[in-house]
C-alpha cells in the first residue's frame, strides 16, 4: 500500500510539472505569432541547452523555416521568447520606440557574480546616467590621444610576430590577437603594462582565458543563469564567482589610490571611475560600490580585448583562404606607409577604404554575438503586426541569420569585402547589418574597438602573409559551448615573412 501511494505521489508531481511547464505554451498562439512546438519543460532550445549546438546554428536553422515571418514565438523553458525578422520593427525596437525597450534583457546576480552589475547588462535605470558620465571616454578625440599607445603596442605585435614566425610554427590566430588586444586595453584604459606579447604567463592574459573559456564551470554557470536565474541567484552565497571579482576588484581598487595619493593623471578609463568617486551625486540614486566601479572597468576589458581578437582572427582566417584580396589589402596598406613616410596616423585610418571593406565584411560573416537582447519595460504593440506583449518580455534580433541572409547578401558564405562599397550600403535596409547594434544602446566602445582592429590587421599585414595549413579548421565550426561566438578549437595559420 505505501508503495502505491508512493507512486500515485510521485504520478502527481510529475503531472503537475508537466502542466506547469506546459502552463505558457499557448501565450504565442493567442497572439496569432507561428513557431516551432515547444517541448515539455525544455521548450524550443534543447539542444542549445544539452550544448550540441551553437545558438548560431539554431538561429539559423529557425530563421530559415520561418524566413517570411516578421516574428516568431519560441520558448527558453517556459519562458516567452520573441525574436524579430522584419527590418522595420526592428528599427522600431532599437531606434524609434527604444524607451520602451532599453533593457538588454541580461539578469544581474549581485551575490552570485559581483562583477555583473556592469554597463551592458544592467536595467535601464542604472544604465542611462552611467552611460552618459563613461561615454566621453570614447569620443574621437580621446580616441586620437590614445592612438600613439595603439601604435606602440602594434610595434610590439610586430617584433613577437617576428620571432613566431622565425620558428616556422604554425600560429593560433585567437592567441594571438588577444595577447595584443590585452596589451592595447590594458594601457589604454588602466595605465597598465599587462605584458601579455612579453612575458607568457601574463596574469592578465591568463585572466582573459578565463573569462571565456569553455569549460565544465563556465556551461554550467551559463546554463543556470539562463534556465534557472532565480535559483542560480539564490545560489550567491554558496558557488559565488572566485576567479575574477577579487582579481579585478583590487587592481582597479589598488591602481585608482595610486593615482590618488601619488597625484597622477591619464586621460583613461580609470581616471573617468576616479571622476566618478568625486562627484557620486551625479549618478542620482546610484550607489557607487566599488563592485560597481570595477564592474565597469572589467565589462571593458573582457569585452575590449575579446571582440577585437575576434574580429581579428577571423578576419585573418578569411584572407588566408583568399589570397586575391589578402593581397589587394596589403597593395593599399603599402601604398599607405609609402605616402606617409612609414608612419600611421589616426586621421588617416579611415582613408584605407579597402580595409574597412574587408573589415566590415568580416563582421558580417563573424559579428561578436549571434543575437541582440531587448526587453520590454511596458506594454507594447507592433503596428506593423498589431501583436502586443506584455512588460519584461525577452527579445531576440537574429543578426548571424541576417548577415547569412542570400536574399539580403548573395552567396553569404563567400568572403566579399565589395558588399561594403557605398552603392550596397545604399541599397541595403540599415538594419540588416547590426554588429555593433543599434540605437541609444549600441556597443560603447565600438569606434575604440574599430581602431585597435584596423592597427592589428595592418601591423601583421604589411609584413606578413597569411597562408592555410594542415591545422586550419576547414570548414568553419562554431563552438556551442561558447558565450559568445567562437571558433570551435581556434584558429591556425601558417604566417610568412614579407619580402620587401
Amino acid at each position: 500500500m505505501a508503495t502505491f501511494e508512493i507512486l500515485c505521489g510521485v504520478a502527481a508531481l510529475l503531472v503537475a510539472l508537466y502542466y506547469y511547464s506546459t502552463s505558457t505554451y499557448d501565450f504565442w498562439k493567442k497572439r496569432g505569432v507561428p513557431g516551432p512546438r515547444p517541448l515539455p519543460v525544455l521548450g524550443n532550445t534543447k539542444d542549445i541547452m544539452g550544448v550540441k549546438t551553437s545558438l548560431a546554428a539554431f538561429l539559423q536553422k529557425i530563421y530559415e523555416e520561418y524566413k517570411n515571418e516578421p516574428m516568431i514565438g519560441l520558448f527558453m523553458g517556459r519562458r516567452p521568447i520573441l525574436v524579430l525578422n522584419d527590418p522595420d520593427i526592428i528599427k522600431d525596437v532599437l531606434i524609434k520606440d527604444f524607451p520602451k525597450f532599453a533593457d538588454r534583457g541580461f539578469n544581474v546576480f549581485e551575490k552570485t557574480e559581483p562583477l555583473s552589475i556592469h554597463l551592458f547588462n544592467i536595467e535601464s535605470e542604472r544604465w542611462r546616467p552611467l552611460r552618459s558620465k563613461l561615454s566621453p571616454i570614447f569620443t574621437s578625440g580621446k580616441l586620437k590621444n590614445m592612438f600613439p599607445l595603439i601604435v606602440e603596442c602594434s610595434d610590439h605585435l610586430k617584433i613577437y610576430l617576428d620571432k613566431l614566425v622565425a620558428k616556422g610554427e604554425t600560429v593560433e590566430c585567437r592567441e594571438l590577437t588577444a595577447k595584443f588586444t590585452t596589451d592595447v586595453i590594458g594601457t589604454c584604459a588602466f595605465g597598465i603594462d599587462m605584458n601579455a606579447m612579453a612575458e607568457e604567463d601574463s596574469e592578465f592574459r591568463q585572466m582573459g582565458r578565463k573569462i571565456f573559456e569553455v569549460s565544465p564551470e563556465t556551461i554550467f554557470r551559463l546554463k543556470m543563469r539562463q534556465y534557472l536565474p532565480r535559483i542560480y541567484d539564490l545560489l550567491g552565497y554558496i558557488i559565488p564567482e572566485k576567479n575574477f571579482s577579487p582579481f579585478f576588484t583590487k587592481i582597479v581598487m589598488d591602481t585608482i589610490n595610486y593615482r590618488k595619493q601619488n597625484d597622477i593623471f591619464r586621460p583613461d578609463f580609470i581616471n573617468m571611475l576616479i571622476e566618478l568617486q568625486k562627484h557620486p551625486d551625479k549618478l542620482e540614486n546610484i550607489k557607487l560600490t566599488d563592485s560597481l566601479l570595477t564592474a565597469q572597468a572589467f565589462v571593458f576589458f573582457a569585452a575590449g580585448f575579446e571582440t577585437s581578437s575576434s574580429a581579428m582572427s577571423n578576419a585573418l582566417y578569411e584572407l588566408a583562404l583568399n589570397h586575391e584580396v589578402q593581397d589587394k589589402l596589403r597593395e593599399e596598406i603599402a601604398e599607405y606607409f609609402a605616402k606617409n613616410n612609414g608612419q600611421l596616423k589616426y586621421e588617416d585610418i579611415k582613408h584605407l577604404k579597402y580595409l574597412d571593406k574587408v573589415f566590415k565584411e568580416t563582421l558580417r560573416k563573424y559579428p561578436a554575438g549571434p543575437i541582440l537582447m531587448r526587453k520590454t519595460t511596458s506594454e507594447y504593440t507592433f503596428n506593423e503586426t498589431k501583436v502586443s506583449i506584455p512588460k519584461q518580455l525577452v527579445l531576440w534580433i537574429p543578426i548571424f541569420p541576417i548577415h547569412r541572409d542570400p536574399n539580403i547578401y548573395p552567396n553569404p558564405d563567400v568572403f566579399d569585402p565589395e558588399r561594403f562599397n557605398e552603392d550596397a550600403i545604399a541599397a541595403r535596409h540599415p538594419m540588416h547589418y547590426l554588429p555593433f547594434g543599434d540605437g541609444p544602446r549600441n556597443c560603447i566602445g565600438a569606434r575604440f574597438a574599430v581602431c585597435q582592429t584596423k592597427v592589428g590587421l595592418i601591423t601583421i599585414l604589411r609584413n606578413h602573409k597569411v597562408h592555410v595549413c594542415d591545422k586550419t579548421m576547414i570548414p568553419y565550426e562554431f563552438d556551442p559551448g561558447a558565450f559568445l561566438l567562437a571558433p570551435k578549437g581556434g584558429i591556425y595559420v601558417k604566417m610568412t615573412k614579407v619580402e620587401n
